[in-house]
């Protein structure tokens, strides 16, 4: 298997969309950085956790370029639920509130 985190198999990543991946790229940069810092400084135990984010690193950045160049679907975004139909006592309450609030 694969060295790297469950939850950012490419399975999982290309269910993500474009804002997500690049706020997991955010986190496992950060993520690394800490790793790094730990390792100067004689703290870090599992070693091998350096490698799993930079892996997760490289998927991330791959998954993206991918996209850019038409490789790989970009997901489409999840269709927005129906709206329920309000009743007349729910509408005169929203316009209530609208007018004390102006």
């Amino acid at each position: 298997m694969a060295i790297g985190t469950k939850e950012l198999a490419i399975v999982e990543l290309d269910a993500f969309e474009n804002e997500r991946l690049a706020e997991e790229l955010k986190k496992a940069k950060a993520e690394l950085f800490n790793l790094r810092f730990q390792s100067a400084t004689g703290q870090l135990e599992s070693h091998g956790r350096v490698r799993q984010v930079k892996r997760d690193i490289a998927r991330i950045y791959t998954v993206l370029r991918e996209r850019e160049l038409g490789i790989r679907a970009t997901p489409a975004a999840a269709p927005a639920p129906a709206k329920k139909k309000s009743t007349k006592k729910t509408e005169q309450a929203d316009a209530a509130a609208e007018t004390k609030e102006a």
